[in-house]
């Protein structure tokens, strides 16, 4: 449940990173400055968990996280190693989603890899060196397939036969530049060929580094990557990373709500970033809520009762019983959780329950 900065070389990947997790990254004017990649957990900003500890009033609050990766910048040629992208390539390949920062400002004090300022080709030369890397992966693995359909294993063959197909399909769309991801494969399909670890297969966003005076609204930039990403239905955050920085040097969230009024924002870039990351690894939350702590939980979206309580702890999910559940939306209209029983909005739910996004939940198990 991690996601992994991408992009060129000198984008703002590091001031990126180094303001969403408040750690230090080494950003630096000059190429592969960053060669290990940085790892950072930060929390997911969420006003209902807030909310909840208001009407509570526990003796701690804890939020739920998750993990950003700043993993260096790739160069064109970089599937076939140019500028160490063979280490670079197989860090990405470990994230479960990808932010692929674009550079939408002019800056000539800022080098540029490619010598001057152009998003879209930026975009299409991370995005080819990904499909070539991904190629291999597939050119490799289809030269594996006849030992394997000539097998004496039923199950190793039957495997090799469904998965030869789906490889034919996915060397035509990789070699064409694009993505594995724009192709409509069933979640059977998908399974079938999980274990080659697809980078194009992660889901994506593009993020758009501006500069400050663009930060409230659009540049041209920052429009070509919009048209961009509605072809291929990526999802877009616009930031300033120099901005963002600012704030997350600021000492106490008075000072950083105080920045952004007279910046006119409501909400951080980085919080809109992070909350797209969540949503990329197609996560969601729910609470629990008692005096001695009110905290978020991560779970996949989708989940059934057993498998989020096992969130918390294994034995949750093996000893499960009931869940005792109402949403958070009942506490902010009623009040309190007395009256949210007593208005009949609290629950008892089974095995079968699929667990909804704020919900407030408390797990009966035995083992």
């Amino acid at each position: 449940m991690n996601c992994g900065i991408v992009g060129l070389p000198n984008v703002g990947k590091s001031t990126l990173f180094q303001a969403i997790t408040s750690a230090p990254a080494e950003a630096a004017n000059y190429p592969f400055c960053t060669i290990d990649p940085n790892v950072g957990i930060v929390d997911v900003p969420d006003e209902r968990l807030d909310r909840i500890t208001g009407f509570v009033d526990p003796e701690k609050t804890i939020h739920t996280t998750t993990e950003f990766v700043d993993i260096a910048g790739l160069v064109k040629g970089a599937s076939r190693g140019e500028g160490l992208g063979n280490k670079f390539l197989g860090n990405i390949r470990s994230v479960g989603a990808i932010v692929h920062v674009v550079r939408c400002f002019e800056d000539e004090n800022i080098v540029h890899v490619e010598g001057s300022v152009d998003p879209i080709r930026d975009i299409e030369i991370i995005e080819m060196e990904l499909a070539y890397a991904d190629m291999e992966t597939v050119q490799a693995r289809k030269e594996k397939l006849g030992k394997m359909i000539r097998s004496q294993d039923k199950t190793t063959r039957e495997k090799a036969l469904v998965v030869e197909p789906l490889l034919e399909v996915l060397a035509k769309t990789l070699d064409a530049g694009l993505p594995a991801r724009s192709l409509e494969f069933t979640p059977e399909q998908k399974e079938a060929v999980r274990d080659l670890h697809l980078i194009t297969m992660k889901p994506q966003l593009y993020c758009c580094n501006v500069a400050e005076e663009d930060i409230a609204g659009e540049n041209e930039f920052v429009t070509k990557v919009r048209e961009y990403a509605a072809k291929n239905g990526s999802e877009v955050v616009v930031i300033s990373a120099q901005v963002e920085a600012e704030i997350a040097a600021l000492d106490t969230e008075e000072e950083k709500r105080e920045f952004l009024a007279d910046m006119g924002l409501e909400q951080s870039g980085l919080d809109k970033l992070i909350h797209a990351g969540y949503k990329m690894l197609n996560l969601n939350t729910y609470f629990t809520a008692g005096k001695k702590e009110v905290r978020a939980w991560t779970f996949k979206k989708g989940s059934l009762a057993p498998q989020a309580a096992g969130v918390i702890h294994t034995d949750f999910e093996r000893g499960f019983i009931k869940a005792e559940i109402y949403h958070c939306e009942d506490l902010f209209s009623l009040g309190s959780e007395a009256k949210v029983k007593e208005a009949g909005k609290m629950r008892l739910e089974g095995k079968e329950y699929e667990v909804k996004d704020g919900d407030v939940v408390h797990f009966r198990f035995n083992v």
